[in-house]
């Protein structure tokens, strides 16, 4: 096959040689395409142009309604604060001309009822200087131009939608028309768009912030033509950066849907945005949940909760050293307590019990009877007598403090009955 693609010239009698490499070069064109998967259809440039073409237009349109507005306000000031919009001046101006025209003129095409009598109300007070017919035949002429312009932005405007919307309709569902024929332009073509990733797409358009950033080693920015996307417009200051790296991300999968797919929809773009409107909602109302609860997430998150069976060995009580903190007197209340309890219990005050003198009886009479070589000497009668004077000792410690405590008390009572005295004498005193 390869030997008769070479000499295909000479074996095929009665074709030149320049329709052969003709074909030869759009087999070549269309087999690429075909394996790029690039449709001929979805020419960009037009776009581009368009989109281009759009924003000049957008400033003419502004430097033209200002100049008509200052030039118009020499003869009628008052015009210009009544009508804020910019195509209703325009029209009453070239409908109705000087302001002596005004009261006799229908506005009720181009004006509401209000705004009518306003504007009458005011030509007849009016402090404008007075103007020529030509003077007011330029002004007209400048106002077809405007209203022409107007027009005509229109109609582009709706040519970029249907082109949008046949060649990326997925980044027109996420970002809007205007907004994704910017970032088609800024890039140069869908394809060139399609291989910045999304880091990149979100700064496209803030070139010079971002490396005039760098070179300070400031803060870089958060965004570029996407800012002004309707999703990152309807979120709060603080959560404008995390929607515009969600919406880049989502942007630039879209765009390379759109530039490599194959009859491509708007589905992923539809699903994508859905997506980030819930994102914007959660973070609003500041709950950080989880997108889409799976099984697996849900039994992660319960491991946390369960209570841990495994007993933990406690530091300080793994401690020799002595403790040297105070006894609270609390403590010392408790067990003083303790001890009185146990020495009424054995003894009743240094006295043994009946069944204790029994017991001692019977004792005493054995070793007479049966002297032993160790015989038990009547000395366990001492630590009854020891453990008596100990709660002594305990009582008569308590009685002092007692007594310290009602000698404390006395003086303050002392001083609350004086006060109360001399209370009494000014209230004498004043009667």
């Amino acid at each position: 096959m390869r030997c008769i693609r070479s000499q295909s010239e000479s074996l095929l009698s009665g074709v030149p040689k320049k329709e052969m490499t003709a074909m030869a070069l759009g087999l070549a064109h269309s087999l690429s395409r075909y394996k790029l998967k690039f449709s001929p259809d979805k020419i960009d440039t037009m776009i581009v142009q368009a989109q281009c073409l759009l924003d000049d237009l957008d400033k003419e349109l502004n430097n033209y309604m200002m100049r008509a507005r200052e030039w118009y306000g020499w003869h009628f000031p008052e015009l210009g604060k009544i009508l804020t919009d910019n195509i209703a001046f325009v029209k009453t101006i070239r409908l109705v001309g000087t302001r002596d025209n005004m009261s006799a003129a229908d506005l009720s095409d181009i004006l509401p009822e209000e705004l009518e009598e306003k504007v009458k109300e005011a030509a007849e007070i009016s402090m404008g200087t007075e103007i020529s017919e030509e003077d007011i035949m330029n002004i007209q002429h400048l106002c077809d131009e405007i209203l022409s312009i107007n027009e005509y932005r229109t109609h582009l405007y709706d040519y970029l939608k249907t082109r949008m919307m046949a060649m990326a309709p997925n980044l027109t569902v996420l970002v809007g028309e205007t907004i994704g024929a910017r970032l088609i332009a800024h890039a140069g073509s869908l394809v060139n768009l399609a291989k910045h990733p999304s880091s990149t797409v979100q700064i496209l358009g803030a070139e010079k912030a971002l490396f005039r950033a760098l070179k300070t080693k400031k803060d870089t920015p958060k965004y570029g033509l996407i800012f002004h996307a309707s999703l990152i417009g309807s979120a709060s200051s603080k959560n404008k950066g995390k929607i515009s790296r969600s919406l880049a991300a989502k942007a630039s999968l879209a765009t390379r849907m759109d530039a490599f797919g194959e009859d491509v929809t708007m589905e992923l773009g539809t699903e994508h945005r859905v997506k980030l409107e819930l994102r914007l909602k959660m973070l609003e109302e500041g709950n950080m949940s989880r997108l889409s609860g799976t099984g697996k997430a849900k039994a992660n998150l319960e491991k946390y909760h369960s209570e841990s069976e495994i007993k933990v060995f406690k530091n300080d009580e793994d401690n020799t050293l002595p403790i040297t903190k105070k006894r609270k007197l609390s403590d010392e209340i408790d067990s003083e307590v303790k001890i009185k309890h146990e020495a009424t219990a054995e003894y009743s005050l240094g006295e043994p019990s009946k069944e204790k003198k029994q017991y001692k009886d019977a004792n005493e009479s054995s070793s007479k009877e049966h002297p032993s070589p160790k015989k038990i000497k009547p000395e366990k009668e001492e630590p009854s007598e020891d453990k008596t004077r100990i709660v002594e000792k305990k009582k008569k410690k308590k009685k002092k403090r007692d007594s310290e405590a009602e000698l404390h008390e006395v003086p303050q009572q002392e001083k609350v009955d004086t006060l109360k005295a001399g209370k009494k004498k000014k209230l004498k005193n004043c009667n």
